[in-house]
């Protein structure tokens, strides 16, 4: 058995070196300890955010701790006394207790710092796909700034030429291209031709077929299509062997077609025809298309079509404009060429009108005059005869001078309240005298409902009526005329485009003339109501006639808002006259009409009635004379109206004034006279003597205070009735 040594190693004596380097190391461990938890407080009061708060506290102490066992070792390198081995001992034990509990409570949160650094991760790669979206965004912002500023160079202007040369320097300027082409179909449809490049290294003349496979295929979608370097439409600089061509996109540029086009008609597009456009990347150089120069390319190629179909719209509009411009010119040339016809006519109708109706005044006069003398049957037949003649004449004359106004549109209705009733009498009693003579019955028939007192124009309505009843005698040899007058109903039997819509205040007058005679062709009834013309079964019939009856039938009957048209059913089975005119219904009785004329005007006695005629025409005043002699007046005539002013007096009761010639002068000695008698209770009356008695005559007449208007020519039976009329009612404008 061994025996147990219980002696001690001897102490090893201290170096005093060693334990100075210790000493220090201690001091330096301990004020390191000390000053990094002091950071540590820092950093947790400016950290809102860290979540491991405690972790860092538990952190703190331990060393701490650390730095209080360092400090305490201080005194240990030397004899010490049992209370600093105490605390030492204590301090060792509590730094043991820290870092294992801080050991352990990384074992725990050292998960957590590995997924916070993942999703630190995380966040670094979205904000790296965040920067390459918000790289895309400026690219694309880049992509349409280029492509409003070429939008905005390609459309400052309309003419398709500019257009299309502003584009390719554009694009070759916004991608720094090398070459940009545009090929443009030609007429036949067939090739492709060169005809814009952006170097202007090559002739227009240069053609392609159209259906090249790689034409095709541009051309069948609105995408850009990158195409081969060497096809025939990309080959646009000379090739070098030592150059690496780049990269060529082709893209399709739709064309407007115009068909049909109108300047209210907006043309129609074809899809079938197309523009390529071609873009080069520069040689020998690694550059590649990216997608958002295709888009450029793409939406540049949409924006040219549009340029260009507003481009090929305006070179139409304008084209159209330029037609419509000559039209309007030719049709002004022309509009002041008829004014001009139309103002020659009037005033050679003007003329002619004065200068026959003064010999037409003094032969119907004369024969007036002849006639109450004492004839043998013979001469009385003569100068019956050349009354007859005469009255037609005048009547041609005045059928003239209206057709002329409805022509010109200058001839209005002069709207009157008159017995309708009365009308259709008188109209009778004008034609009966000559149906008599051809052995010709007429028959009258009113309807019962007919308005007998209406407004209208009177004289153009009788003038109706008698041509189309004087038509129906003259072209009549044999039968029977009946002529019914009745108010037209919604549904009576009218021309298709012809609507009665009668009202409170208006009704439609139907007034049917039918005879028995010859009848006329069907085929020949439109041309009964053109001017001066007469079908062939019309002519046949030897009636004489000037073809302007009808005619101006129609456009009186069309000027009071009706309708005219003939029936027949054929040669030898007579016809139908039929017109509706619209007419106003009066509130007048029958009591309130006054007659025009006396009763029996061949005996009203003139002898003693002084008269002053003013005539610049000698046979015209001596006529007017003869006329008013042989009524029994006391007759004064002048030649001109100083003469007249001179010689009227308060004795003369009427002057006949002559007022055919244009111009106011004649007017104005009216106004004269008036001045002159103004005291006079009885005013002497003054009546013009015109070839023209239309509404702006008559207004003319009253405006400078003439009491009446005699149309030239005057016969005896009329000179006898307006003289007459004059004196009973001291007006005369119902003779017109």
């Amino acid at each position: 058995m061994m025996e147990v040594c219980n002696c001690i190693e001897p102490q090893w004596p201290a170096d005093e070196l060693l334990m100075k380097y210790q000493y220090i190391s201690d001091f330096f461990i301990a004020v390191a300890y000390f000053s990094i938890p002091l950071e540590l407080i820092y950093f947790v009061k400016k950290s809102a955010v860290f979540p491991y708060r405690w972790v860092l506290v538990q952190f703190g102490a331990f060393i701490v701790l650390c730095g209080a066992t360092h400090l305490i070792n201080l005194w240990t390198f030397t004899t010490h006394s049992r209370t600093v081995a105490l605390v030492m001992t204590t301090a060792k034990v509590l730094t043991a207790v820290v870092s294992c509990a801080t050991a352990l409570m990384l074992v725990h949160i050292i998960p957590d710092l590995l997924s916070v650094k993942t999703r630190e991760l995380f966040l670094k790669n979205k904000a790296a796909e965040l920067d390459r979206e918000m790289g895309l965004i400026r690219t694309q912002e880049e992509t349409g700034r280029h492509v409003r500023m070429l939008t905005h160079e390609i459309r400052s202007t309309l003419d398709r030429h500019t257009i299309l040369k502003t584009t390719l320097v554009e694009l070759g300027r916004t991608l720094a291209l090398e070459e940009c082409a545009l090929w443009m179909p030609t007429r036949t449809g067939l090739e492709l031709q060169l005809s814009y490049t952006l170097r202007q290294q090559h002739p227009v003349e240069y053609t392609v077929p159209i259906q090249l496979p790689v034409i095709n295929q541009v051309f069948g979608t609105s995408r850009a299509v990158k195409i081969s370097p060497n096809s025939p439409v990309a080959r646009l600089r000379p090739v070098s062997g030592k150059y690496l061509l780049g990269e060529v996109v082709a893209v399709r540029v739709p064309l407007l077609h115009l068909s049909n086009f109108q300047i209210n008609d907006w043309p129609e597009l074809s899809t079938k025809r197309y523009a390529l456009m071609v873009l080069m990347l520069p040689s020998d150089s690694a550059r590649q298309w990216h997608v958002h120069e295709l888009e450029l390319v793409e939406v540049v190629a949409d924006q040219v079509a549009v340029a260009l179909s507003h481009a090929a719209i305006l070179e139409e509009s304008m084209r159209a404009r330029d037609l419509l411009m000559e039209q309007n010119v030719a049709l002004d040339i022309a509009r002041r060429e008829a004014e001009t016809a139309i103002r020659a006519r009037n005033d050679f109708l003007a003329v002619m009108n004065h200068e026959m109706r003064t010999p037409m005044h003094a032969i119907i006069a004369l024969s007036s005059l002849l006639q109450e003398t004492e004839l043998t049957p013979e001469q009385r037949l003569m100068v019956e005869t050349v009354l007859k003649s005469s009255s037609l004449l005048a009547t041609l004359m005045n059928d003239v001078l209206d057709l002329s106004r409805l022509e010109d549109g200058s001839l209005q209705l002069e709207l009157g309240t008159f017995n309708l009733h009365t009308l259709f009498r008188e109209v009778l009693n004008l034609i009966k005298p000559i149906a008599v003579i051809k052995k010709l019955p007429i028959t009258l028939n009113l309807a019962p409902d007919l308005p007998e007192f209406v407004v209208g124009d009177e004289k153009r309505l009788m003038q109706i009526i008698l041509n189309i009843v004087g038509n129906a005698v003259k072209f009549s040899k044999q039968g029977s005329i009946s002529v019914t007058a009745l108010v037209t109903k919604s549904d009576n039997r009218a021309p298709p485009d012809f609507f009665v819509v009668p009202t409170g205040s208006h009704f439609y007058l139907r007034v049917k003339v039918k005879d028995l005679g010859a009848g006329i062709n069907p085929q020949d009834i439109p041309k009964l109501f053109t001017k001066f013309a007469q079908t062939q079964s019309l002519a046949t019939r030897s009636s004489g006639g000037s073809g302007l009856g009808l005619a101006i039938s129609k456009r009186f009957v069309n000027l009071m808002e009706g309708n005219i048209w003939i029936e027949s059913e054929g040669v030898g089975k007579g016809c139908t006259a039929i017109f509706d005119v619209k007419l106003g219904i009066s509130n007048e009785s029958k009591q309130s009409g006054i007659p025009k004329v006396p009763a029996n005007p061949q005996h009203v006695n003139f002898a003693g009635l002084k008269v002053l005629v003013m005539d610049e025409n000698g046979v015209s005043r001596m006529v007017t004379k003869g006329l008013l002699v042989h009524l029994g007046c006391e007759v004064t005539t002048v030649s001109s109206n100083e003469e007249c002013l001179r010689v009227v007096s308060h004795e003369h009761r009427v002057v006949f004034m002559d007022v055919c010639t244009p111009g106011a002068e004649n007017y104005q000695i009216a106004l004269r006279i008036h001045e002159k008698f103004t005291k006079r209770h009885q005013m002497t009356l003054l009546a013009a003597l015109t070839g023209n008695t239309d509404k702006p005559t008559k207004e003319k007449c009253m405006s400078f205070g003439l009491d009446g208007v005699l149309l030239k020519p005057v016969s005896l039976d009329n000179m006898r009735n307006v003289l007459s009329d004059l004196l009973e009612h001291r007006v005369l404008y119902e003779a017109m």
